[in-house]
């Protein structure tokens, strides 16, 4: 199998299995599956097999779906990013905004100290319009 294909591949299964752990059926399949383990517990006599066997287990899913949901995450925050800067590209909007997922956490933090500031501006701008209507006579 060739790389894009197998990524291909991967991105299909993840999602899959993303919607599917998602459901409200599977959460119900989980819960059954502890309380079956839970119930044998007696025919077992608590064994550290028994014991073993519900930690492996609950391990390995855990394991494995770490990688599958940050896949599936991964995907979804780059598709939501390129809307986000189509709309930018196609709007009013600073065109310098594109990208800016790069930047680093300091220059994240200065750019959103501006637009916190900007905000405020526009902010204050809004509330004296406000103000000036209602004290002009109607």
């Amino acid at each position: 199998m060739s790389d894009a294909s197998t990524s291909k591949f991967f991105s299909k299964f993840a999602t899959a299995i993303a919607d599917l752990s998602g459901k409200p059926a599977t959460f119900v399949l989980a819960v059954a599956l502890v309380l079956a383990w839970a119930v044998s517990g007696p025919f077992f006599d608590y064994s550290e097999t028994w014991q073993l066997m519900i930690n492996t287990s609950t391990t390995i899913v855990t394991f494995l779906m770490v990688f599958l949901l940050q896949n599936s995450q991964n995907r979804d925050g780059k598709a939501l990013q390129a809307k986000l800067d189509e709309l930018i590209l196609t709007s009013q909007a600073q065109n310098k905004f594109v990208g800016i997922e790069k930047l680093d956490e300091q220059e994240l933090r200065e750019m959103s100290r501006k637009l916190a500031e900007k905000a405020e501006c526009v902010e204050e701008v809004a509330e004296d319009k406000a103000e000036e209507r209602e004290r002009k006579p109607s």
